[in-house]
């Protein structure tokens, strides 16, 4: 029978991650250490190297045109506005 894959919690993952950053014992010591395969040690300490910057991130959204989303953003108000000034011709012509 396959042995049951272990689904490891974000706390433990975060540790283990962080004492391999530290770098005080090699990856095979914290594997039995921590009774883990060295590969996933390696994946989680890359992975939170990474991601170090977002734990920094205040939440503010950068602005940038290269955004798709504002540049539609900016069609759908230049379309609108052309049919605003068309409709007000047309009824300053219907008075």
């Amino acid at each position: 029978m396959p042995k049951k894959r272990t689904n490891y919690t974000a706390e433990f993952k975060a540790k283990v991650a962080l004492a391999a950053v530290r770098q005080e014992k090699t990856l095979s010591q914290l594997a039995a250490q921590f009774k883990v395969h060295p590969v996933a040690i390696a994946k989680w300490k890359a992975r939170l190297l990474e991601q170090a910057a977002d734990v920094f991130n205040d939440g503010r959204a950068k602005k940038t045109s290269d955004d798709p989303s504002v540049e539609e953003l900016y069609q759908e108000i230049g379309r609108l506005k052309v049919e605003l000034d068309w409709t007000k011709k047309k009824s300053h012509e219907l008075d």
